[in-house]
C-alpha cells in the first residue's frame, strides 16, 4: 500500500492512509530545516485512486530531500507545469484510454499556500494519447499539451480560477515522418512558447520537425504557420526544446541518434537556423540510447542533457558570443533511464528522475565550471517520471 508522509517539527513522521488527506499535515518549523524549496514529482502511477505526485522539501545547501506526502494527481501525471503565482499545478494523463473514451487528460489541482499540497480541482481531455508534456503560455492564460501517441498537439483555455476548459485549439501533425523504426508515425513530444508569446513550438519526434503557430493567447487560437519552423536530418528524432534566457538561441534534444542542437532563434519569422549538432554521449559508448531531456542554466552559461542507456548526464559550456557548445562533463545518473531532471532555481543543485530504478538523485552544481558533483544524497519512489522545483512559496 502506498503511505502519504508527512512531518511536523521535529520532524516526527506520521504516516497517513493512501487516499488520506495531508491538508492537515503540519509544516516543519520555518528556519530550523534550512529547506527553502519545494519539489513536486510525477509518477508513472496507473491507478487515479493512487497517490502520485510526490511532494518534497530541499535544501539546496546539502542537496537533501525531505519527504512531505504524496498525492492523488490523476493517472499516470508523467509530467507537470505550475503556474506562476503558485495556486495550481497542471498534470497529464499519460494515457491511451481516459475516463471511458479513447486518448490521455489533463488536470488542474489546486495548491495549499500553507503547506504545498494539491487537491483536484477538474479534468479534461487531452484530445489525443498519451500526452507527454504540458506547459503554460507567457500570460497563463492557455495550457500547451502535446500528444504523444496522438501525434497532436492541443491548446486548453485556463480559466479565472485555474480550471481548465475543453481544448480551444488543436492541430494534427502529418507524415511524412522519419526512416528510423520509432517514426512509424507522428509523435508529438514538447509543445513551448517563444519568449515574447506569439509563437507557439511543438516538437515531433515523427517527423523530425519542428512546426511552429502563430499564438494568440486572448483568444486561445493557434494558426500553423506554413512551412516547418526547423527540420532536422532524417531520423533524427526531436524530443524537447528549450530556449536561452537572452531569447536569441535555442537548444533542440534529439532522442533518436543521441544528439543536441544549438540554433539561433529570428523572432520575427518564428523560424530556427541551426549552429551546429553535437553528440551527447561519451567517446566510445556503443550501445543502445535515447536522449531524454535538456535544460539550460538559469545564469545561461551552461546546458545540460540526459542519456537512457549509457544513463548519464552530459554537461556543455555554452559561448556567451555565438551559443556554441563545448563539453564539460558526463557523470553517472546512479539509475536507470533518467527520463527528466530538473535545475532548482537557484542552479546551485540538479535533481535527476530515473524512472526504471525507482530513485531521485541530487547533485552540486558548480557555477564556475558548471561541473555536477553527487551529494550523496537520493530518495525512492515508485517509477519517477518528472521534477518540479520551486522556491517555497508557503513561508
Amino acid at each position: 500500500m502506498l503511505t502519504a508522509v508527512c512531518f511536523r517539527a521535529p520532524f516526527a513522521a506520521i504516516v497517513l492512509l493512501a487516499g488520506a488527506s495531508l491538508a492537515s499535515c503540519t509544516r516543519a518549523v520555518p528556519g530550523t530545516s534550512g529547506h527553502d524549496e519545494l519539489v513536486y514529482i510525477g509518477t508513472n502511477i496507473a491507478d487515479p485512486q493512487q497517490n502520485s505526485i510526490y511532494l518534497y522539501h530541499l535544501s539546496p545547501a546539502t542537496g537533501e530531500l525531505l519527504p512531505l506526502g504524496a498525492m492523488k494527481g490523476g493517472a499516470s501525471p508523467t509530467y507537470l507545469t505550475m503556474d506562476a503565482a503558485h495556486r495550481h499545478l497542471y498534470a497529464v494523463s499519460e494515457t491511451q484510454t481516459y475516463m471511458g473514451a479513447p486518448g490521455g487528460g489533463v488536470s488542474t489541482l489546486a495548491i495549499d499556500p500553507h503547506n504545498g499540497t494539491l487537491a483536484m480541482l477538474n479534468q479534461q481531455p487531452s484530445t489525443g494519447a498519451s500526452p507527454c508534456y504540458i506547459s503554460l503560455d507567457r500570460t497563463g492564460k492557455n495550457a500547451l499539451v502535446a500528444n504523444y501517441v496522438g501525434g497532436n498537439v492541443a491548446m486548453l483555455p485556463v480559466r479565472a480560477d485555474g480550471q481548465l476548459d475543453p481544448a480551444g485549439a488543436t492541430d494534427q501533425h502529418q507524415p511524412p515522418t522519419g526512416p528510423h523504426k520509432n517514426q512509424d508515425k507522428p509523435h508529438a513530444h514538447c509543445f513551448v512558447t517563444s519568449p515574447d508569446n506569439r509563437y507557439a513550438f511543438s516538437v515531433d519526434l515523427g517527423t523530425d520537425k519542428v512546426y511552429g503557430y502563430q499564438l494568440d493567447a486572448a483568444q486561445h487560437q493557434l494558426r500553423l504557420l506554413p512551412t516547418p519552423a526547423f527540420v532536422t536530418k532524417p531520423g533524427t528524432g526531436p524530443r524537447h526544446l528549450v530556449f536561452h534566457p537572452n531569447g536569441r538561441w535555442a537548444y533542440l534534444e534529439n532522442e533518436l541518434n543521441s544528439t543536441v542542437s544549438a540554433l539561433t532563434y529570428n523572432a520575427a519569422a518564428g523560424t530556427f537556423q541551426e549552429i551546429e549538432t553535437l553528440t551527447q554521449l561519451p567517446a566510445g559508448f556503443a550501445g543502445d540510447n535515447s536522449g531524454a531531456d535538456v535544460h539550460v542554466s538559469p545564469d545561461g552559461r551552461f546546458l545540460y542533457t540526459s542519456n537512457r542507456g549509457d544513463n548519464s548526464l552530459a554537461v556543455f559550456a555554452i559561448d556567451g558570443a555565438s551559443g556554441h557548445l563545448a563539453l564539460v562533463q558526463h557523470i553517472s545518473t546512479q539509475g536507470k533511464t533518467p527520463r527528466n531532471f530538473a535545475l532548482d532555481p537557484s542552479g546551485q543543485v540538479l535533481l535527476v528522475a530515473n524512472q526504471n530504478s525507482d530513485n531521485v538523485f541530487t547533485y552540486h552544481v558548480d557555477k564556475q565550471s558548471g561541473k555536477l558533483t553527487s551529494t550523496g544524497k537520493s530518495v525512492s519512489l515508485p517509477s519517477p517520471m518528472f521534477v518540479e522545483v520551486v522556491s517555497d512559496f508557503t513561508r
